[in-house]
């Protein structure tokens, strides 16, 4: 009698290794052992100014891992780098505590610029700072390249000085489509200028170029870098489910078109310069978000809609067109809706082919409607709008009533972040 023996399906344990790393030295060494299925295991001590290129080809049922021996206590200090290049790599487990503020770009998704990551993750892991930077060197945290990587259940928190903690970059084979989900980004003072955002999805030069980036189910709490804790700047993106709590910023689209903004949670608790959702380009979607006890004005208003500057070149201010703002809830805050602010001296374009659908807004200590431009441009449909004034004259599609809003649950710390 004749057996045949179907290998692929014993599983992978029968055949991927464990290989254990002590130091940087071995490290490069024992990469080049790894297999798919495999794992480096580093171990649970400090790894002081370490610099790591972690390369490799996995496959999606057998990705190569690097992990830590006992998850948070491989630890990675000073002027500690991390490169990923390759696809179907995870890096698992890691912490990289109190990085050097010289150092930019701690952990990044390439090893050059023709050498990216696909298809790779980081999970499990946290960059926390409690080092005070200069304010003069910029420096990032974290740089994804490449294509359809993730980042979840990973911890920011404490960075300071300029420089965005998260940047997703476009173009130059770098195509997007990456998951960001389950996060906690925790506490960022404020810079006092630009720079200090806390996700940054694209920049002025890749605008116009379709991420299709995924960022949801996120807590950010009290990031206050800057007036944008979100900055989008590129197209296609969805932004569900996050919460933001006592953020003295806003999820801001800024640059780019197509973009979907729903069930997001905005927790002011009456914090200084809470902010809401910005919106300048075409074609985006806001719905189905809960908004409340924010006190920020102008570009941190509840929901806001940027003037727009006549040819406007990719970094400044683009009109917005085609919006549809939909069944979202605003209760008690300060600046409810503003509509045509203007930043920029040559604005000049109000919002058009707006849809202001079943939205419902209670504040009965201040305006609803803020205007500053004339609002031929909006539509008004099934609006349940109550509060100290309207603010604009009677319109046709605004009830004025009590709304009954059920507020969406905000996520909790102990929904998100590493698991040690």
């Amino acid at each position: 009698m004749r057996y045949f023996f179907l290998l692929p399906f014993l599983g992978l344990s029968a055949f991927s290794k464990d290989l254990p790393i002590a130091n940087t030295g071995s490290f490069v060494s024992i990469l080049k052992q790894a297999r798919p299925g495999d794992s480096l295991i580093l171990a649970a001590e400090e790894w002081r100014d370490a610099h790591l290129v972690f390369t490799g080809q996995g496959t999606a049922n057998a990705p190569i891992t690097l992990k830590a021996a006992v998850p948070g206590k491989t630890v990675f200090t000073g002027k500690s780098t991390l490169k990923v290049a390759g696809e179907h790599l995870v890096i698992e487990g890691l912490l990289f505590k109190d990085p050097d503020p010289s150092v930019s770009d701690i952990i990044s998704f390439r090893e050059e610029s023709d050498s990216l990551a696909s298809h790779c993750r980081i999970t499990d892991c946290a960059m926390i700072s409690s080092v005070i930077a200069s304010a003069g060197k910029e420096s990032r945290w974290l740089g994804l390249y490449g294509t359809e990587n993730r980042v979840d259940h990973c911890v920011f928190q404490g960075k300071s000085g300029k420089g965005t903690t998260f940047v997703v970059w476009l173009g130059d084979g770098s195509e997007g489509r990456h998951q960001i989900d389950h996060n906690y980004f925790g506490s960022r003072e404020r810079l006092g200028k630009n720079g200090g955002e806390t996700i940054r999805i694209g920049d002025s030069k890749s605008s116009m170029l379709k991420a299709g980036c995924v960022v949801e189910h996120n807590l950010f709490e009290k990031c206050n870098g800057e007036a944008e804790c979100i900055s989008n700047k590129s197209c296609g993106n969805l932004y569900r489910e996050n919460t933001f709590l006592e953020v003295a910023g806003t999820l801001t689209l800024r640059h780019g078109n197509g973009c979907t903004v729903e069930r997001n949670v905005f927790i002011g608790k009456g914090a200084n310069g809470t902010g809401g959702i910005r919106l300048i380009g075409e074609d985006h979607t806001v719905r189905n978000n809960y908004l409340e006890n924010l006190t920020g004005d102008t570009g941190r208003s509840a929901i806001s809609f940027m003037m727009g500057i006549p040819n406007s070149p990719a970094n400044r201010y683009f009109q917005v067109k085609n919006a549809r703002v939909e069944n979202n809830s605003i209760v008690g805050c300060e600046h409810s809706l503003l509509i045509g602010l203007g930043e920029d001296k040559l604005a000049s374009l109000a919002p058009v082919g707006i849809l202001m659908r079943g939205n419902q807004i209670l504040s009965p200590k201040h305006p609803i409607v803020e205007a500053r431009c004339a609002l031929d441009g909006i539509s008004w449909k099934g609006n349940r709008f109550f509060g100290k004034s309207l603010g604009i004259p009677p319109t046709a599609g605004i009830e004025i009533a009590e709304p009954k809003i059920t507020a969406l649950k905000p996520i909790s710390r102990s929904e998100v972040g590493t698991s040690w």
